[in-house]
């Protein structure tokens, strides 16, 4: 449904540390270097830009394939300093196997790893 996805920063360099981190486990490497900095995994368009002046009150969530790979994501964000939200979880509220964790961009945004599968 959605293209892609570009979020204004004050801090370019600081967002592309976090996202470089975060989005690694997924398969997401930088793979546009310019005045916009993109996301992808080589095997479709880049899904993901950063770029200057922030945008606010934002609240997104990548995918993973796994409860393990969003324990991962949340690891690597905790051990590179990366500012954490809540810890991975279940969501029934959501639905039965709805497991995500939440961590915080520079800018404060909410950004959310999420697994829909069971176990």
């Amino acid at each position: 449904m959605i293209d892609h996805l570009e979020l204004q920063t004050r801090d370019v360099d600081a967002s592309i540390r976090f996202y470089g981190d975060v989005l690694a486990p997924l398969g997401y490497s930088l793979k546009v270097d310019g005045p916009a900095k993109g996301y992808g995994d080589g095997t479709s368009l880049d899904l993901f830009f950063v770029a200057g002046e922030p945008s606010t009150h934002v609240h997104f969530a990548f995918g993973a394939s796994s409860r393990a790979l969003v324990d991962r994501v949340y690891e690597v964000a905790r051990a590179a300093g990366h500012p954490l939200d809540r810890a991975p979880a279940l969501a029934p509220r959501v639905h039965p196997n709805y497991y995500a964790g939440y961590l915080r961009d520079p800018d404060g945004r909410l950004v959310e790893f999420v697994c829909h599968q069971a176990g």
